[in-house]
């Protein structure tokens, strides 16, 4: 999937009128058939299957739909599962560039990832209150990179107490496997299916307390697409299983170098000190000679996750990267405004650029998570700050591995907490 961009100046950029919020539109009955019909070869094809548990203690009823969220089959699937139910959809501004009026007609809201955004709620309150219409959220925000669920916002039971309404979970599995997106998208033959579960209802989320519909989430939210896959002995036999793992398991376990790796085709070799692991067919790393540290890749997440984190406490972590810089301030194009500097350290990020023109600064208290991706929208990998004015899509030059920044931006918001 492309997205449109224009190169243009600093200045040309901050002079342009800013996007204006509008109310959401009701979903569009002939576009939900159009993306029904469209979903339906990719559906096929990896056999997808749903059950459903408790459904109908609110049938009927305007529900907020919470799903996880692994690749672009997820849209499809829930086509499948509520057409022909109207819902509408809690969509990342970045959706909206280029085709704003058709994701307006597809009942779809914008909000930027990990930016505070106080007209979200009164939006999906509009859609749920008064069109009487379903609203799904992908409540991780961004898309799983290790096949585990990534970070939930806390107190999400507080945005449940405040709209009133049932709450439903759509938990997939199968979908991670078939195109996780580590690999560029990959499709992999891999069959999909649902779980389609009632969490609470209307009433249910009146009489429990926050704490107790987060603690509902968290337990949802509780899953390991690479277990799943090899404690079900899911054969992937695509000989580019491995392609860009590196992305994912960035950090050598067996000398700690990092920005070192490379996948390719079934293998993970590390560049610093040539020690090789196969990615076999159930989705488990063997090393080719000596030890093999982690045979389980959200293991070997983990234990980069730890290291960070010790970095972080040790005084001794930091990101200094040249990047290319994309800025979002309306719903037109993601605009190319040249060259700069991204630096994220204790004191949260710095980035510079545009001949001086461009300093931005965000605290580490800012947010819990952070929004960076893979191949993002087919140009590179990314990462993305920024505030309700302006967004900047920042483009590493020299490889920095976008999944440590990312856990580095999670770790440093629970210390920072911690300590406040």
């Amino acid at each position: 999937m492309k997205i449109r961009t224009r190169e243009s100046s600093y200045d040309a950029v901050m002079a342009l009128q800013k996007a204006q919020h509008r109310k959401p539109m009701h979903p569009n009955f002939l576009l939900q058939s159009v993306v029904r019909v469209a979903a339906l070869p990719d559906l096929l094809s990896t056999h997808f299957t749903f059950t459903k548990h408790g459904m109908e203690k609110i049938k009927g009823q305007p529900c907020l739909i919470l799903m996880n969220h692994s690749c672009f089959l997820d849209l499809m699937i829930m086509s499948r599962i509520f057409y022909p139910k109207p819902y509408g959809i809690v969509c990342t501004t970045d959706g909206f560039v280029g085709k704003e009026y058709l994701m307006r007609f597809l009942g779809c809201i914008p909000t930027q990832k990990f930016v505070s955004d106080v007209t979200l709620i009164r939006d999906m309150e509009y859609m749920l209150k008064e069109k009487k219409v379903s609203v799904l959220m992908y409540p991780e925000a961004s898309y799983s990179f290790d096949g585990t669920a990534t970070a939930l916002p806390r107190k999400m039971g507080v945005l449940l107490k405040k709209l009133g309404v049932p709450v439903v979970t759509v938990i997939t599995k199968g979908a991670f496997a078939r195109q996780p997106l580590y690999n560029c998208l990959r499709k992999r033959k891999v069959q999909v299916s649902a779980e389609v579960t009632c969490l609470a209802t209307a009433e249910e989320v009146k009489t429990k307390t926050v704490r107790e519909l987060d603690e509902m989430l968290d337990k949802a939210f509780s899953f390991d697409n690479f277990a799943w896959q090899r404690d079900n002995k899911v054969e992937i036999t695509d000989p580019r299983r491995a392609d860009g793992l590196e992305r994912i398991l960035y950090k050598c376990p067996h000398c700690s170098a990092e920005g070192e790796m490379s996948g390719q085709g079934t293998y993970l070799t590390c560049g610093h000190c040539g020690k090789a692991w196969e990615m076999d067919i159930f989705g488990q790393m063997k090393a080719l000679e000596g030890e093999t540290e982690f045979p389980h890749i959200p293991d070997w997440y983990a234990w980069e996750r730890a290291e960070v984190r010790r970095e972080l406490e040790e005084g001794t972590y930091s990101l200094e990267t040249d990047v290319d810089i994309g800025m979002m301030v309306d719903f037109k194009a993601i605009y190319m405004v040249g060259e700069g500097h991204l630096s994220h350290s204790e004191e949260g990020f710095r980035l510079v650029g545009c001949d001086g023109k461009l300093e931005y600064t965000q605290g580490p208290l800012s947010c819990y998570g952070l929004y960076a991706d893979y191949y993002w929208y087919s140009i590179a990998d990314v990462i993305c700050i920024g505030n309700s004015d302006a967004l900047y899509y920042c483009f590493p030059k020299d490889g920095t591995p976008v999944a440590k920044t990312r856990m580095a931006v999670e770790e440093l918001y629970k210390i920072k907490k911690l300590r406040k």
